[in-house]
């Protein structure tokens, strides 16, 4: 569910890349999309609190591994899905609004000034710093959590375990981006690990699903 979205913003919006240039461009692209681009990023942010039954059942399934461990990988997981849930409800919400502002034949460079302050804030703040840092942090630290109980646990190949203790700290490392003297242009390499932890992190979960199932 999570990559459908994902897959269709990045065609349709050239998201996340749009985010790292001035204001002006995203305001027209999400325009421009329409109704179309509301219900993306709608069906994305719900997209998110998928995770949530994931995490409480992963956990269950797992009942043979460290209750401790299970409880604390439950949680950080819930956490996760809050942090990115929060950092992407803004867009179908909060984003139209100041689109419009922009792009208002009748808006005066002072207002369109405003609106870009506002724009980034938002950006900063919900996408960068929550949806992005918190939630590619708790991501990571669930994923880590869940690949020590696998390695605990007889319900799945140890495989999966190892895979989980790899892919988590890459999330971690991701969630670095924008960090300290990274504030302003982010750190390149975390940037390129996005992609490529995302896709792997979507098909361990895949995997992990298929396998419990057969």
């Amino acid at each position: 569910m999570y990559n459908v979205p994902y897959t269709m913003l990045a065609r349709s919006f050239d998201y996340p890349e749009v985010l790292r240039r001035p204001t002006g461009d995203a305001p027209e692209r999400f325009s421009a999309g329409g109704g179309r681009m509301l219900v993306t990023w709608w069906a994305f942010a719900m997209s998110a609190v998928l995770l949530a039954p994931t995490a409480v059942l992963v956990s269950d399934t797992l009942g043979d591994a460290n209750a401790t461990l299970l409880t604390v990988a439950t949680v950080v997981g819930l956490v996760a899905v809050l942090v990115q849930f929060l950092g992407l409800i803004r867009w179908p919400f909060a984003i139209p609004h100041l689109a419009r502002e922009m792009l208002d034949p009748a808006a005066g460079e002072s207002k369109k000034q405003a609106v870009d302050v506002m724009f980034q804030t938002l950006n900063r703040y919900l996408g960068v710093a929550v949806g992005e840092h918190l939630g590619y942090l708790f991501t990571g630290a669930w994923t880590t959590l869940v690949g020590a109980a696998i390695l605990q646990s007889d319900v799945l190949h140890p495989a999966f375990g190892i895979a989980g203790l790899v892919l988590g700290p890459l999330f971690v490392v991701g969630s670095l981006e924008f960090v300290g003297s990274n504030e302003r242009n982010g750190w390149k390499l975390a940037g390129s690990l996005v992609p490529i932890m995302c896709i792997g992190w979507s098909l361990w979960l895949l995997a992990i699903g298929i396998a419990l199932l057969i």
